[in-house]
């Protein structure tokens, strides 16, 4: 038999709900839920479903990210850099050395793809 190379996401199960390594609240009560939806047999790729409610984290990143966002607004700044706001439909990428901040304006669904110890 063949193993299937094709994986459709259904609905969020076993989901997570609390803060991420690395992500700490600076401004607001923002909540977060995390859905790891399928992840390589080598362990160096995961992917699935975040939401988040309104308020700002400060990030650090230790791997990349690429992001497509469902909906919502952030407003995304690196460290002394300048502001990137994303709206539903955008989508973008987070390097391995992102530090900055993610203020979310609208409560918000993206599908991620991350890659460990890129």
């Amino acid at each position: 038999m063949t193993k299937s190379t094709v994986r459709k996401f259904g609905s969020l199960q076993n989901s997570e709900t609390g803060d991420l390594p690395g992500w700490v609240v600076v401004e607001g009560k923002p909540t977060m839920t995390t859905t790891v939806q399928h992840t390589t047999a080598d362990g160096k790729v995961l992917s699935g479903t975040w939401q988040a409610t309104p308020g700002t984290y400060h990030a650090t990143y230790t791997d990349y990210e690429f992001v497509h966002l469902i909906s919502g607004r952030i407003v995304i700044t690196q460290d002394g850099g300048h502001p990137v706001e994303v709206g539903p439909g955008d989508a973008f990428v987070v390097e391995a050395n992102f530090k900055g901040t993610w203020k979310i304006v609208e409560p918000v669904t993206k599908h991620f793809v991350v890659a460990v110890g890129s």
